[in-house]
């Protein structure tokens, strides 16, 4: 009887630590739209196992060179896209990669270089940002957060947008776009996601 009651709880506690290993997404698609009203490409974060790898494959935009940022709210209303907040600071930091007293979470290692047709595809890595729910740095903590590509060109050391000007193109980062999520997965009022595992 002991041996059996033992192996039950063997079983539950194997459950419940898959459970948690499947309870992070491994990667979300983000849609975006440009100030304007255009389709503005796509972006997909896909979780590694030390950082975020971010592809990102953008159309319609101005030519030259744009910064790439996360932003605190999932909020993308043209035509400035100010209601997606300021850049994604969990830590309380200043802004810029090159900024000693940086760097937000949602400063972005690169910018983006724009090609005459208004098209740009690149990727790249950050240690930066999470893909899991419960991390402070997470891009879906307080029910989500935003990905911006700016005007111009990131600074890389002034706080606060490192003189990267307006915002050009948008996307709303949310746990109901992203891929592997766990068996039943439930969004609040929402139905059941099958598994992508």
């Amino acid at each position: 009887m002991k041996l059996a009651i033992g192996a039950w709880a063997a079983g539950m506690l194997l459950l419940g630590c898959l459970a948690g290993a499947q309870s992070t997404p491994n990667r979300v698609t983000v849609q975006m739209e440009t100030a304007d009203g255009r389709d503005g490409g796509k972006a997909t974060l896909i979780s590694e196992k030390n950082d975020v790898k971010v592809d990102v494959d953008l159309k319609n935009l101005n030519p030259g060179v744009h910064a790439i940022h996360v932003h605190q709210f999932p909020r993308c209303d043209t035509p400035d896209f100010k209601t997606a907040g300021p850049l994604l600071n969990p830590g309380g930091k200043q802004h810029g990669i090159d900024n000693p007293q940086g760097h937000h979470a949602g400063d972005m290692p690169v910018n983006l270089n724009v090609g005459d047709d208004g098209m740009v595809k690149k990727t790249f890595t950050t240690k930066d940002i999470s893909l899991d729910p419960k991390a402070p740095n997470s891009v879906f903590a307080n029910g989500g957060t935003s990905l911006m590509i700016h005007d111009a060109a990131d600074d890389m050391k002034t706080d606060p947008s490192g003189n990267a000007g307006g915002r050009e193109s948008c996307g709303i980062i949310n746990i109901k776009n992203a891929q592997g999520k766990p068996p039943g997965f439930r969004m609040p009022g929402g139905k059941a996601t099958p598994s992508n595992h």
